[in-house]
C-alpha cells in the first residue's frame, strides 16, 4: 500500500495548530494525547524541513549590487519577515515596528 503524499507546509502547520488547540483543551485521554503529541512532533519536523529547504532556495536568489545573481548563505539572526531582514520597501516598517526613515 502506498503512503499518502506529505502535506504542504501550510497544511502541516494548520494540522499542527489544530493538534495544539486540542491538547490545550485537556479533554483527551492519555493514549489519544500521546498519539496527538507524536503526530504533532512529526508535523513539526516536516515544517522545519520545508523551512530549511526554503532557506536554501532564498540563499541562491540574493542579487549582487551589479544585478547579478550570486549565492550567499542566509545570515543567522535574520528574521522571518522582509522587515526583519531589512527588505522593507519604501514606506515599509523599520525594524522595531516604527515607520522607515
Amino acid at each position: 500500500m502506498k503512503e499518502p503524499p506529505e502535506p504542504s507546509f501550510e497544511e502541516a502547520l494548520a494540522q499542527l495548530e489544530s493538534i495544539v488547540r486540542t491538547l490545550e483543551q485537556g479533554n483527551t485521554g492519555l493514549e489519544e494525547s500521546l498519539r496527538l503529541f507524536e503526530e504533532g512532533t512529526r508535523l513539526l519536523g516536516l515544517c522545519h524541513r520545508r523551512l530549511d529547504e526554503a532557506e536554501g532556495r532564498v540563499a541562491k536568489l540574493i542579487r549582487g549590487e551589479g544585478g547579478d545573481v550570486r549565492e550567499e548563505p542566509w545570515a543567522e539572526g535574520h528574521g522571518s519577515s522582509p522587515d526583519d531582514a531589512g527588505l522593507a520597501g519604501p514606506g515599509g516598517a523599520a525594524p522595531g515596528g516604527g515607520p522607515a526613515r
